[in-house]
Parts: structure tokens; C-alpha cells; sequence
């Protein structure tokens, strides 16, 4: 590996430590893997839009702060014992080698649409829960959409209350006012509404 990567990310990862560390910053020791989701969901969004403007200089800051996010959960393991960052490279090397067997072995595949089967169908073979995987990380609103759908072609679509009426020029508007006030009023409440409406899916769905 290039020692500049090497060393950069050797130091990085112990800076991290010591944000978490006894004589650290009180807020980073403070946090848990679940207080931690909502950052990450926000860097992620922020970096998908940083790459959707295209501006280097953004999407290298927001590559950094995902990063971030992945050091700090990382930490949160070490410091209980169950893993390291080491660990969490290692695996994703081992997972990316057994699911490109047309690079690291001897399968051929000839279009980017064969490689994505391919990449699907191991790995279904090594996890039999994957769907369920994949729909949990997905937004919640996402998830909700297609909660609904499917309960609706099961012929038990969800009743809610009579809410407000639709104008019929700007539905999308209405909906996002709809949206900023659930949002208003989940903050009044302190809780996190994508954090929440993935729980009820997971109970529900």
C-alpha cells in the first residue's frame, strides 16, 4: 500500500481514539452507535449530494466526514472488545475478493449487468436474511412506500384519519409541508423520525 495512505489513515484512527478517549472530547465519548445513526444518515445524504453537484472539494470533505462516522462506530467496538477498524477492513477485503470471482478467480462474465447477477446471487448464497438486510437499509420513506404497496395488494391496506385535503395543482407541495410537520413535531417530542418510522416498519412489515 502507499505509505502516505497507510500512514495518514493510521493517524487518523488514532486521533479518533483519542476523541474518545478519558481525556478526549466529552461529546464524542458521549455517543452510542444508535445516538450516532442520525450523523451518519446526514453524511451520507450530504455526500450524495456533494457528488450530484460534482464539486471535488465537497465530495473529498464529505468522504471524510462518512469516514468519520465508520472510525467512530469502530471505536465504540474496539473499546467494548468485539472489534477493531482492522477487523471491519479484513472482512470487507475477504467479501470483495469472494464476490468478484471473475477478477480474483476464474469466473468470466462479460457486461456490468452480468457482474451485478453474479454479485446478487452470492450473495444470497451467504446470506439467507439479505432482503431483509437490504430493505433495512433503506430510507424510511422508501421502505414505508413499499410497506403500503405490499400491504395494499394483500388486501389490507392501512386506515389512517381523515387528514387534509390535497390541492389539486401542488400535491407535491402539500406533501412536503405534511412531511416538515411531522418532522416539527417529532423534534417537539425528541424523537427521531427516521429512526422511528424504521422501527414501526420493523415491527409491522
Amino acid at each position: 500500500m502507499n505509505t502516505r495512505v497507510a500512514k495518514a489513515l493510521a493517524e487518523l484512527v488514532e486521533v479518533v481514539a483519542q476523541l474518545r478517549g478519558p481525556n478526549g472530547c466529552p461529546w464524542d465519548r458521549a455517543q452510542t452507535h444508535r445516538s450516532l445513526v442520525p450523523y451518519l444518515l446526514e453524511e451520507a445524504y450530504e455526500l450524495a449530494a456533494a457528488v450530484s453537484d460534482g464539486n471535488p472539494a465537497a465530495i473529498e470533505e464529505e468522504l471524510g466526514d462518512v469516514l468519520l462516522q465508520v472510525l467512530l462506530h469502530a471505536q465504540i467496538e474496539a473499546e467494548a472488545g468485539r472489534f477493531t477498524i482492522a477487523d471491519v477492513a479484513e472482512t470487507l477485503k475477504e467479501k470483495l475478493i469472494r464476490r468478484h470471482p471473475h477478477v480474483f478467480g476464474k469466473e468470466k462474465v462479460g457486461t456490468a449487468e452480468e457482474v451485478r447477477a453474479q454479485w446478487e446471487e452470492l450473495k444470497k448464497e451467504e446470506d439467507r436474511s439479505a432482503k431483509r438486510a437490504e430493505d433495512r437499509a433503506k430510507p424510511a420513506l422508501i421502505r414505508a412506500s413499499k410497506f403500503l404497496e405490499v400491504k395494499e395488494a394483500q388486501g389490507q391496506p392501512i386506515r389512517f384519519p381523515r387528514g387534509r385535503e390535497l390541492p389539486a395543482g401542488e400535491p407535491g407541495k402539500a406533501i412536503a409541508e405534511a412531511l416538515l410537520e411531522i418532522v416539527a413535531l417529532a423534534r417537539k417530542l425528541g424523537v427521531d423520525p427516521e429512526l422511528a418510522l424504521h422501527q414501526f416498519l420493523e415491527e409491522h412489515g
